[in-house]
């Protein structure tokens, strides 16, 4: 009977498939490096796309805020506008207020009264002064009282200082400022209907 010896044959066989293996590894592992250098250009690109949009909405950012600040000023500008306007408008409603205001003063102190010092604050008004007695200073509350731009009279002190002078007591008066009626509706030149003060009115 003939015997076949297999041996090399086996072994040739094994040789091919440890080269297939390995030419099977290498093209795994060159595929291997070739996908990750697709991926890490393909995500180059992506980052340098997205560089390229956040630098582009940087300088869309930065427009509007130049454009914020601008219209920052501009809200400064009309608010300082607008507080001007007011002022003047203020001022042209109350234009005759001073000048009621000292006459009714005028109108209001007695003889016996003498005022020292006078502070307006707003609509508030404070009225410092010296006077003969208690008397003259109820009487020129009740003056002022009686005057319709002025009302909450308030007497805050009085006080006899006993300096030997002929008005020896001081006060302090507080009051608001306010408008009669009839003088909204543009009446301001007539004279205000005031009691008549005790011993006549000082000119």
């Amino acid at each position: 009977m003939a015997r076949i010896n297999l041996l090399p044959w086996r072994a040739e066989r094994r040789k091919q498939r440890e080269r297939e293996f390995y030419m099977q590894l290498g093209a795994a592992a060159l595929a291997g490096v070739v996908a990750v250098l697709l991926w890490g250009s393909w995500m180059s690109a992506r980052i340098d796309n997205q560089q390229q949009r956040n630098s582009y909405l940087q300088g869309e950012i930065k427009q509007l805020d130049n454009k914020i600040a601008k219209i920052k000023d501009l809200e400064k500008v009309r608010d300082r506008l607008l507080a001007r306007k007011q002022i003047i408008e203020q001022l042209q409603a109350n234009r005759s207020q001073m000048v009621h205001l000292f006459d009714e003063l005028v109108q209001t102190i007695p003889d016996s009264v003498r005022l020292t010092d006078m502070k307006q604050t707003g609509d508030d008004l404070a009225l410092d002064g010296v006077a003969q007695s208690n008397a003259s200073v109820a009487q020129y509350m009740r003056n002022l009282e009686n005057s319709p731009w002025m009302k909450d009279v308030d007497l805050r002190k009085t006080e006899n200082r006993h300096d030997g002078t002929r008005t020896p007591y001081s006060f302090n008066i507080k009051l608001k400022l306010t408008k009669p009626p009839a003088d909204e509706g543009g009446d301001t030149g007539a004279s205000s209907p005031i009691a008549k003060p005790r011993g006549g009115a000082k000119s």
